[in-house]
């Protein structure tokens, strides 16, 4: 699967524009993650593009989220460990992560809710003037971006990368896409 063919599925299966800059945040923080670890950027970036790629077809449906796009990635051409990661980042079903990819997606999909939120704060509503150590003062603040999963995000420390630098490479992999995410 190219990424062009991601892409185009996505556009086809998902109409809320926010959902869409979320899964292209959370493939900038795969690849980062990605070429961090030494991994195949170009698998753990499609795994981050297409992990909520049945949102819409599930109408939010923890139940049945992930497990339609596990399929549907696999119909894209994805590999086995891709809709594997797919499927395990809905903890919802209870299925254990196995690999760092799997672990990867887990941590990287609430980081991005949590770094927007820290952008949408500022009064030019931009990604620029963001800092990783503000981003980390905002983690501590529970009740900032409350939907942030922070034990998830946590779970880098099962990657072996710390929780300030995670933020920061976050942070630094959403900026390079920032007109993307119109932030």
């Amino acid at each position: 699967m190219t990424r062009e063919e991601a892409l185009d599925s996505i556009k086809a299966n998902i109409e809320n524009n926010n959902t869409i800059k979320h899964m292209l945040a959370t493939e900038a923080i795969m690849r980062a993650l990605a070429g961090r670890f030494g991994e195949d950027e170009e698998e753990w970036g499609l795994t981050g593009l297409l992990h909520d790629i049945d949102l819409e077809l599930t109408e939010g449906d923890m139940s049945t989220h992930s497990r339609l796009g596990a399929d549907l990635a696999r119909e894209l051409g994805g590999s086995e460990a891709m809709a594997h990661a797919i499927l395990c980042h809905n903890q919802a079903h209870g299925i254990p992560m196995e690999t760092n990819l799997d672990k990867a997606l887990c941590c990287a999909d609430p980081l991005t809710g949590l770094i927007i939120a820290a952008a949408l704060v500022r009064p030019d509503k931009k990604l620029a003037g963001v800092e990783a150590k503000s981003v980390g003062k905002k983690f501590k603040e529970k009740s900032f971006a409350a939907g942030a999963n922070r034990e998830q995000i946590a779970q880098c420390a099962g990657l072996g990368i710390e929780l300030d630098e995670f933020l920061g490479l976050g942070l630094e992999a959403m900026k390079g896409i920032a007109p993307s995410l119109g932030l």
